[in-house]
């Protein structure tokens, strides 16, 4: 038999296996049109306890401290008191006080399965918001993936009051009915809630996918929202056209909606949102598709809303935060992003933190905590003037971000 024969044969007998490799590898194993993302090693690193202390790139070394241990986390907020509430992918409330953790109870029913974060995967719990009253009224906001007899699970949000370490009368306020994947929600600073959804349809303005939804405290349709008398579109959206939104913000200043939106392999990207606007999704992008070549045949935005910022390759851009407090100086003014991989390489995630001018145009940027090789999936500024953020892993938990002394 001849080496190419003898190459042919070896090939066709291996194709099984690899499809066994593909489908079997360890949890943070993706797969993008087909093509497996091996993993590298750099995934599979313990955390540790810690502490850590970086250099920067701004004259300003750091100091970093594990707040908890925790099975992967997704999303935090803070309490008036300074305590955290966390919401994690198997499910769970957790309450963070002095750096003890205590579980919430009387959250709804979520089905969750799949680990790493890859295609797939479903979440539990995902996204978590206080009413804007909640001193007076208590209540917390909570996405989930509920369970469905017939689907996988479907993308919700519900309420519930807070009443020591128990959710009282949670009450699901919003059903996306049949969505499944990963999003998140805020209060805008008008009040209203606002709930970013997967991409499925994103052009169409009859379905809910690839959309920003704006909604009262109550789950109901605001009189004025962009759509709201028109027909054949759903009432509910507020701009279109995104791809797989998991992080939104406030800018300190002006109170407008940022959000931050996965592309494909490479253009991730930064919006500013405004009401009714398309973002592009999948007629543009400023990315590739997972088996190279650029997304439409060439990378554009023409005729659709620009971004801020753009991200080539891809960091898989998740939470997000302006800083704007004293205990890190050098950094007040700052955007910090949260990569969860970057160039499709698994163990690679890390902080960006993105400095603009007066007229928010992007001067420069930074890659921070690279060396713990994890998944971060949020970043909050804590009441105390640090930076928190949240690693999306088995072996994940809380980080607080101090200036080194």
């Amino acid at each position: 038999m001849n080496k190419c024969k003898t190459l042919v044969l070896a090939v066709t007998c291996l194709l099984p296996a690899l499809s066994n490799y593909a489908f079997s590898q360890n949890a943070n194993a993706a797969f993008s049109n087909g093509f497996p993302v091996a993993p590298t090693g750099l995934e599979n690193l313990p955390l540790g306890e810690g502490p850590w202390d970086f250099r920067t790139g701004e004259a300003m070394n750091i100091h970093v401290e594990l707040v908890a241990h925790l099975d992967n986390p997704m999303a935090m907020t803070f309490l008036p008191d300074g305590s955290m509430l966390v919401v994690t992918r198997p499910g769970k409330l957790l309450h963070l006080e002095n750096d003890k953790v205590s579980e919430i109870t009387g959250g709804p029913a979520s089905v969750s399965f799949g680990v790493g974060g890859g295609i797939g995967t479903i979440h539990g719990y995902m996204g978590i918001a206080l009413h804007p009253d909640f001193s007076r009224n208590k209540q917390v906001y909570l996405m989930y993936t509920r369970p469905e007899e017939n689907l996988p699970g479907v993308l919700t949000v519900g309420r519930g009051r807070l009443e020591g370490n128990r959710l009282e009368d949670f009450d699901m306020i919003f059903d996306t009915k049949d969505l499944l994947g990963a999003g998140n929600i805020l209060f805008g600073a008008d009040g209203k809630l606002y709930m970013s959804t997967p991409d499925r349809d994103s052009q169409n303005l009859a379905s809910l996918g690839g959309k920003i939804l704006r909604l009262n405290d109550d789950g109901s349709i605001p009189d004025g929202n962009p759509f709201v008398n028109t027909r054949n579109v759903r009432p509910e959206i507020w701009s279109y056209g995104h791809r797989y939104s998991l992080g939104m913000t406030l800018h300190p200043e002006t109170g407008e909606l940022w959000e931050s939106e996965n592309g494909p392999n490479g253009g991730d990207e930064i919006n500013i949102i405004r009401a009714g606007a398309d973002y592009g999704w999948p007629s543009v992008s400023l990315g590739r598709d997972y088996n190279g070549p650029w997304h439409g045949g060439h990378p554009s935005h023409a005729n659709y809303v620009e971004p801020e910022v753009y991200w080539m390759p891809a960091v898989a851009v998740s939470g997000m935060t302006f800083y704007t407090g004293d205990k890190l100086s050098k950094w007040k003014g700052d955007l910090f992003v949260g990569s969860m991989r970057e160039g499709e390489v698994n163990g690679t995630g890390h902080l960006e933190r993105i400095l603009f001018n007066g007229n928010m145009e992007e001067l420069r940027r930074e890659s921070l905590l690279t060396t713990l090789h994890k998944r971060i999936r949020d970043v909050k500024q804590g009441p105390d003037g640090y930076l928190y953020v949240v690693l999306e892993e088995t072996d994940g938990g809380v980080l607080r971000i101090m200036p080194a002394e």
